[in-house]
């Protein structure tokens, strides 16, 4: 049986706690993916934010340009409705 994306997000829904979450992350991801998740992240929110350069970016969180193109990449393929959600998930 393959892997189902839609049950990880259930069982992280049904965790409010950050401790908990915490540890069900560290479960789940390796300290290298937890880190290139919260690397990501930022990279998303410096891009949205519109404050920084692409290379200040990957001084500021160690983070290769690649991943800054990938992710400035896809956030100018999104909508307006999706690039609107996005935003206030991670920056409000």
């Amino acid at each position: 049986m393959r892997a189902n994306w839609s049950l990880v997000v259930d069982k992280i829904l049904t965790h409010s706690n950050q401790d908990d979450l915490a540890v069900l992350f560290q479960l789940l991801l390796t300290e290298e993916e937890r880190s290139a998740i919260a690397g990501r992240l930022k990279v998303f929110q410096s891009l949205l934010a519109g404050e920084l350069s692409q290379r200040q970016i990957a001084a500021e969180y160690q983070v290769s340009i690649a991943t800054i193109t990938r992710c400035s990449n896809y956030l100018k393929n999104m909508s307006p409705q999706q690039r609107d959600l996005i935003q206030t998930l991670i920056l409000d």
